[in-house]
């Protein structure tokens, strides 16, 4: 026997179709909502950094800022009260990072200081890959976590590799060059091997010596190699999961929802998690 919804059970279901059905014309288009204030509360905290523009539009940032804290309140109460099981969302990921975007501007009317917190709020720009929601888009970054989860190893071991040499590098211009070039201590010199090893440069601390001089020499040219070494490791990864994807015969659409776009080896579907089959 069907049981009718009451007023509120439907009111429920069509706020929770708009606020989590990212495949929904209102869903889509509110994540945009979304995502757009997300984006101006990100630059409004930025300019408010900005002396002579806070000092020109600090009321009109804080008039914005209220405006956005109130609007994340209201889409956070309406994320909460549409689901049945609320507290799945309260203690998740997105639950806790949504609650701390909003909290700083509450908490500045009673501690000073803490508007500047509201810099949290970049961190709902995650929520674009919600948006993006594209079976092209979900397929790429599966790859991309599949090639870092089975490079882990030896890009671990690559970093190891890299730490003991910067140590032993640093020690051995502390050796070389010593306090009066600059090199006061062996933490110092690991950290003038870590900025030149990484290319970066600062030109803060410099060798002196000619023996010096040839070690760093070796250090940048070793740089470059260290810098190629990673992305070799994880493209190979992609290009062998790109190939063995190709070899599994194509995935038919989902049976139950429709949905097409699926990767080669997925065993169910990405939009209502129903087991696929190949053709």
């Amino acid at each position: 026997m069907i049981t009718k919804k009451s007023k509120w059970e439907s009111l429920q279901q069509k706020i929770n179709i708009i606020i989590y059905g990212t495949n929904t014309p209102a869903g889509r288009l509110f994540d945009l909502v979304l995502l757009g204030v997300i984006l101006l509360s990100v630059i409004l905290v930025m300019l408010e950094t900005v002396q002579s523009f806070d000092a020109k539009y600090h009321n009109q940032i804080i008039i914005l800022e209220w405006v956005i804290t109130f609007f994340f309140s209201v889409e956070y109460i309406l994320r909460i009260v549409s689901l049945k099981k609320p507290w799945k969302y309260i203690f998740s990921f997105y639950g806790i990072i949504d609650l701390i975007a909003v909290l700083p501007m509450y908490l500045s009317l009673f501690l000073t200081g803490t508007s500047v917190l509201t810099i949290v709020r970049a961190f709902r720009l995650i929520r674009l890959f919600k948006i993006l929601n594209h079976p092209q888009f979900t397929g790429q970054s599966i790859h991309l976590i599949d090639a870092l989860i089975a490079s882990r190893g030896r890009i671990f071991v690559f970093i190891y590799f890299v730490l003991i040499s910067t140590v032993f590098i640093g020690s051995m211009m502390y050796v070389i060059e010593g306090p009066e070039n600059g090199f006061t201590s062996i933490p110092t010199s690991i950290y003038w091997t870590i900025v030149t090893l990484t290319t970066v440069g600062y030109g803060d601390i410099s060798p002196v010596t000619p023996l010096g001089q040839f070690l760093a020499s070796f250090v940048m040219i070793l740089g470059y190699g260290i810098i190629a070494v990673p992305t070799g490791i994880i493209t190979s990864e992609i290009a062998l999961n790109s190939k063995k994807n190709n070899a599994l015969p194509p995935m038919m659409p989902c049976t139950n929802c429709g949905v097409e776009g699926h990767t080669n080896n997925a065993n169910y579907c990405y939009n209502c998690g129903s087991e696929l089959s190949h053709d």
